[in-house]
């Protein structure tokens, strides 16, 4: 009983504690609410409040831009008012000055129809007093007519025969003076433009000979050069064309030949043979074959560099290789690249003080030798400035380049200025001193041989020798020697020279032939 009565207990208390726990929880439930609602509406009020203060902000904002946009609306506005006011004004401005300008107008328009009437009245005057005055000149003219005995033509032609004669007398002084005042200038002017130029280019003188020597280190590499009976030496003189001299002179040998290029073949092969120690005919056609492409290559290279120092563009590559090939050329013993590289610089400046083109006459002065660099046995026959032209002329190079080629030693007729440029250029560089080499006595006599020549043949008076021998230059007697004879006796002295003498180059003759009046006034 006790048990069940504790479980009774139990349960009922247990029944009461739910139910007091469900009432607590019931007013937990009731307050929460209550504070729930309280806050909403807390939250619905402020809302409200800040919705319509944000409304009457958005209005505000709204008014002022309003306000903002409807100032700016009446200053455009007024801008406006304001150019239409200024443009009216210039439009009324322009109107009075039309007005004004119409006015002056007519006013002229009045004023040049009065002078018109003024004129023409004026016309009608002077035609009459013209047409009285003919008349008055017609009647002095038949009155002077009977006077003289002569008619108006006669005395015409007389007058005019007068006047012609001191006109004609008037015009030779004024043209003798004229001419002798050129002369004068003519001849201060080109001494000016020799004398600057000369001045202005200065250039080392090269002086080249037939024979190069190759110094050795000692004497003992001389016999393996030489080789066995010999074989060796023949060998190089067969590759190379040159003649290979071997004698006492201490630690050298001497490589001759005319031609440069074959020459310096050998010096660079000999060069290389006594370098590398092996030395033997087939090792000496190796090096020597070698060394002429090496050679070529140098050629041209020296030409590019030629023609680039001078300025000079768009030249054909051949003709840079014949301009290389210079390098190992020489003219009286003067090298003949060295040469063509002074005339050019000479023609540049001389063409640049006469108003002329530098560049192309720099372009002739550097090709007027190229003829004296033949190809073939064929074109060494033919003169070389006629070589050298036909080389231009075939690489493309212009006419005035080409005629200044051709015409320097006067084989053919000049055609344009710069000709002669080219033509003073080469003989400035071949005559100063150290350029060229000659031995005196010789020279002096191949000189008077060419006046003794000349001297040989009838109706001679004097003869001269001049540039450098190479133009003879004869002056005949008139009352012997006519014209006829005087062509026959220039070809006859070409011809004894040609036959009789040995000279470098070509030698021009000249038979000048004048007839003197010489009266005295006393």
């Amino acid at each position: 009983m006790d048990i069940a009565t504790l479980i009774i207990a139990a349960i009922v208390g247990i029944v009461i504690g739910f139910a007091i726990a469900k009432f607590l929880e019931k007013g937990k439930a009731s307050k929460t609410l209550s504070e729930a609602k309280n806050k909403a509406e807390a939250i619905l009020k402020d809302a409200k409040t800040e919705g319509e203060n944000i409304k009457k902000d958005k209005i505000f904002q709204a008014k002022e831009k309003f306000l903002e946009l409807k100032a700016e609306h009446e200053k455009v506005i007024v801008s406006k008012d304001k150019k239409i006011n200024e443009a009216e004004k210039r439009t009324r401005d322009k109107e009075s000055q039309v007005s004004s300008e119409l006015a002056k107008n007519k006013k002229l328009n009045q004023q040049l129809d009065s002078k018109l009437k003024e004129l023409n009245h004026k016309e009608e005057f002077f035609e009459k007093k013209q047409t009285e005055l003919d008349k008055l000149h017609r009647n002095q003219v038949q009155q002077l007519e009977v006077i003289s005995g002569l008619s108006a033509d006669e005395a015409k032609g007389q007058l005019l025969e007068s006047l012609k004669e001191t006109a004609k007398t008037d015009a030779m002084a004024y043209i003798q003076t004229t001419l002798e005042e050129a002369k004068l200038t003519a001849q201060q002017e080109a001494k000016k433009i020799v004398i600057n130029t000369i001045q202005r280019i200065g250039t080392e003188e090269a002086v080249e000979n037939c024979v190069s020597v190759f110094n050795l280190e000692s004497d003992d590499v001389k016999g393996r050069i030489i080789g066995r009976e010999g074989r060796n030496i023949r060998a190089l003189e067969s590759a190379t064309g040159v003649e290979i001299i071997v004698d006492d002179t201490p630690e050298a040998i001497i490589l001759s030949c005319f031609d440069s290029v074959r020459r310096e073949v050998a010096r660079l092969s000999l060069h290389k043979l006594v370098t590398d120690g092996r030395i033997h005919p087939a090792r000496i056609e190796e090096i020597v074959k070698k060394t002429e492409k090496q050679i070529e290559q140098e050629i041209v290279e020296v030409g590019k560099r030629a023609v680039i120092d001078l300025g000079i563009h768009g030249l054909h590559p051949e003709l840079v290789r014949a301009v290389g090939r210079m390098k190992y050329r020489s003219s009286y013993g003067q090298n003949l690249l060295q040469h063509s590289r002074e005339v050019a610089k000479l023609c540049g400046v001389m063409a640049a003080e006469l108003g002329l083109n530098p560049k192309l006459a720099k372009r002739a002065g550097l090709l007027h030798d190229i003829g004296k660099v033949p190809n073939t046995e064929a074109e060494v026959e033919t003169p070389h400035a006629i070589l050298g032209m036909q080389w231009a002329e075939k690489y493309g190079e212009k006419s005035d380049v080409c005629n200044a080629i051709g015409a320097h030693h006067d084989e053919i007729e000049m055609k344009t200025l710069i000709a002669p440029i080219v033509q003073v250029c080469d003989a400035i560089s071949g005559a100063r001193p150290g350029a060229r080499r000659q031995v005196l006595d010789s020279y002096i006599q191949r000189l008077k041989d060419l006046e003794d020549i000349a001297f040989g043949f009838g109706g001679v008076q004097k003869a001269y020798a001049i540039q450098a021998g190479r133009e003879l230059r004869v002056i005949v007697e008139s009352e012997k020697v006519n014209d006829e004879k005087a062509a026959q006796l220039s070809f006859e002295i070409s011809q004894k020279i040609q036959t009789d003498m040995t000279y470098p180059g070509q030698v021009k003759v000249t038979v000048i032939r004048e007839t003197r009046s010489v009266n005295v006034a006393k």
